[in-house]
This record gives structure tokens, sequence and C-alpha cells, in this order.
């Protein structure tokens, strides 16, 4: 499944990298250390305690793999392609700088998880893989990585947020791993072999991370998790939310990605009532459907029916009016008809997306969809594809048009291309384009949106304290 028809907020962060250092530099030298994160959120958030694990050992991030002692790779299994893009990399990596040197290569992530045997095969230059529930491990790897490669790739019971050290982050925004792994099982995904079973980190700890986050800037904490709807760490997921909202200083909380499964029902009573009680829950959901069709569906072991899902989307829409909803897609999944196809295209236009991402399946060898009869040929693929995210984009368009003379209130996130120009995130989680003299970055700013475009909106300052949302 890939392709994606929208970068996901955690897509891919440009690097390269070499092969392993013989010896030990001299201790008065800082050792330097650059990550490359392709993927989902949860991957930026590895990649970011990867980074804090480094940071603890005294060594010193950079921007540039070419000044990087020590590179690593944190891939992700679900993008298309994903390990030709890791041993692309590597290939640039192990070449020798113009002082002769060359990096330590870290393969780390879901690919080093599912093909450690393969990477070590065939990538020689790789001094270290290490799968995503074992980088805390990572300096003592490093250590080892002296006398030769090693591989970590165990799913220890000791959960690996246990030996973390506090966070490095001072940004207006920030991911909070919450749960990690799966329990669903979709016949086209590789996450709970690659990640493990569904797993929840304690609550106590969750809100303390959190406490800690915002008395260093965060003013906006976004929940991950493969499954995030599904977190019982003492608390539900809904408990978890009202009891950060409780954070002095925390203005805003989303979470993603969840699972239709842990939406329906009485089970996501709760969560659905939070939109409506909780003021600090942003409104916006990711949803992932992944096809419009019942009978695909069940070949993908969604446990969720078209039906199912419009049904939840409107018990969420009668809670919070206001809304935006965003899901997943996969198209071409083993034995789709061009009338399974449509059914996709028509729930798009049912919905009304804020957004989505879209992906062409893609085999993942090991799950059963791989052995499937009826594979879909990549040139149907790609013209579906092609057909939903048009579909995917006049959606999103309309939407922010909806949201034209809507007062709001942005966080400004990052600089704009223009002098003067902030861009930061509305509730419905639209890039905003502001210019607003004396703001920086971190501000919580009362605006109106004024026009739209397909990937963004224009907004103004308020003239007036009206009560944005």
């Amino acid at each position: 499944m890939t392709t994606p028809h929208k970068a996901a907020m955690a897509e891919v962060i440009d690097l390269e990298i070499a092969a392993p250092v013989s010896s030990a530099p001299p201790k008065h030298v800082q050792q330097r250390f650059h990550v490359k994160s392709f993927g989902c959120q949860m991957n930026v958030y590895d990649s970011e305690r990867m980074g804090d694990v480094l940071t603890a050992q005294g060594m010193a991030a950079t921007d540039s793999p070419d000044d990087a002692d020590v590179v690593v790779l944190n891939t992700c299994h679900i993008r298309e392609r994903a390990s030709e893009k890791l041993y692309s990399d590597i290939g640039r990596l192990r070449q020798p700088r113009r002082d002769g040197s060359r990096p330590t290569i870290v393969a780390a992530g879901c690919v080093a998880q599912a093909e450690g045997a393969e990477i070590a095969a065939r990538a020689p230059a790789v001094d270290v893989i290490v799968g995503p529930l074992a980088y805390h491990r990572l300096p003592q790897l490093l250590q080892e990585a002296r006398g030769g490669r090693v591989i970590d790739i165990d799913m220890p019971a000791v959960p690996k947020f246990d030996a973390l050290p506090a966070r490095r982050i001072a940004q207006a925004s920030a991911f909070l791993t919450v749960q990690e792994g799966c329990d669903k099982f979709c016949t086209f995904c590789v996450v709970p072999y690659t990640r493990g079973p569904e797993t929840s980190r304690p609550a106590a700890d969750l809100i303390a991370e959190a406490a800690a986050l915002v008395a260093r800037g965060v003013r906006e904490i976004t929940l991950l998790g493969q499954n995030v709807n599904a977190y019982a760490g003492g608390l539900s997921l809904s408990g978890l939310i009202r009891e950060l909202a409780q954070i002095d200083g925390l203005a805003r909380i989303r979470y993603t990605t969840s699972h239709p499964r842990d939406m329906e029902g009485a089970g996501g009573d709760d969560l659905i009532a939070a939109h409506a009680e909780v003021a600090k829950l942003m409104p916006y959901l990711h949803l992932p459907v992944q096809s419009g069709s019942s009978r695909i569906l069940k070949a993908m072991n969604r446990a969720h029916t078209r039906d199912s899902y419009l049904a939840t989307l409107a018990r969420l829409r009668a809670s919070r009016t206001d809304i935006a909803l965003s899901g997943d897609f996969i198209v071409g999944f083993p034995g789709e008809t061009e009338a399974d196809f449509q059914q996709t295209l028509s729930i798009v236009h049912e919905v009304g997306y804020a957004a989505a991402y879209s992906f062409k399946y893609s085999v993942r060898p090991g799950t059963p969809a791989a052995t499937m009869a009826d594979q879909v040929p990549e040139t149907v693929k790609d013209e579906r594809l092609a057909r939903l995210q048009a579909a995917i984009n006049e959606a999103s368009l309309a939407f922010n048009h909806t949201t034209i003379g809507r007062r709001c209130t942005v966080l400004l996130e990052r600089p704009g291309r223009k002098p003067g120009q902030l861009i930061g995130k509305t509730p419905w989680l639209q890039s905003a384009v502001v210019s607003l003299p004396g703001a920086v970055i971190g501000d919580l700013v009362e605006v109106e949106i004024v026009s739209a475009m397909p990937n963004s909106v224009e907004a103004v300052p308020c003239a007036t304290t009206q009560s944005p949302v």
C-alpha cells in the first residue's frame, strides 16, 4: 500500500550516510549524529527519542549527514519501496568522504525489524540493525559495533520507555506515544509483526511527560499509537485526554491514528463525548476506512463495514458539529473490482474529508494478502489512484472553503515564505498563513480565515475579540 496522496505529518527528512568507524575518536572530540525519519508520526517521535538517547550520551545533533559520525535511518515498512529507499541511502552513505572517513550507519525502525537478516546480508556497510522496540539500547549497540555489526530486533518485555532519558524537545507542538503495536491483523499490514501486540504506557507516566513538555514551551500535544483509541494504561483514551486537559499551559490535544473497530458501539461513546466536552481536544479526527466496499473491507480483515463506519462518523458529527475528518485509503487491494472502487469514490464524496492519505496496495511479504489471488495490475492501480486523489483534492478544497469567514485560534509553528509571514495550524489541522507583526512561533493568535487553497488557508488577525474555536 503506498504512494501517499498527501505527505504525512512525518514524511521523509533527507539525509545521507556511510560506513563504520574503525576506532573511537579522541575523547575531546564531541561526536555528532544525524537521524533521517521515514513514514508516519510514530517514526518522527521515535527519531526524536533516539536523538534524546544519543544526546544524553554527550553526542550533538547535526542537520547534515555529511557532518555526522553516526547516521540513523529510521525506516517505515508501510511506505512503498521502503526497502529500496533504505538501500539507496546506504549506497550513498557508504562512500568515503574527502578525508577518507565514513559514518557509522544504523538501520532502525520497522524495515530493520522485518528484514534484519536480509539487511545484514545485502548491506555490509550497515553497522547496527535495531528494531523499534529496542532503540533505547542504541548507545550500547554503537559501542558493541566497534567490534563488528550488531543486531537487536528483540521485542523485550520491559518497555523501552522505562529506559529513555528526559526529552529535549522545545517546540510549540509535540508528539507523545501512548500506545504501540496492533492486535487487529489486517491482511495487508506488517505492523503486528514489526511493532508487536498492543501495549499501553501507564497514564501516570504520560501525564508526567506531558507536563514536562508543557514546561519546556509545548502548547499542543498529539497522542500517538498504532491504534491510539485502544489505549488502556489505567485509563481509557478519553480518560487520559480529560486528565491531560487539566495541565495548565497545555492549549491543545490531538490524537492519531484511530481504528474504526474501537470507535464503534458503546466502546467509543466516551471518546466521542470527549470531543463535545473537552475544549482542549481539537475538532479533528483521523479515522482510516481503507475502502468504501464492505466486501473488500472483509477481505482486509478490517472488522468494520461501510455502514458501521458511516454510522460512527454520524455519531461524531452529532457530538461535535464542526469536526473535520481525514482518512486512509488503499486502492488495488487483491480482488478489487471497478464496482468496489466506485464505492470508495462514493464514500469520499459522502463524507467530505478535510484531508486524506491514499496509497496503492503493495505486497508485504508474510502478510495474508501477499498470497491472495486476483492481484490487481499496476496500471489499474495507478489509474484508480489518480481518480481517487482527484476526488480527495476536490473534497479537501471544498472543506477549506467552508471555513472561510470562521474565527479561530491558530498555533504558529514556522516561518512562511514571505517576510513577516508565519504558518500555523487551525483547530481543523489546516495550515494557515498569517501576517501578524510582533507574533512569534508558539503564539496562539485569533484570526479570521479569508481564503482557501487545496492544502492551506489564508487568515488575517481578528479586528475584534469574539469566541474563536
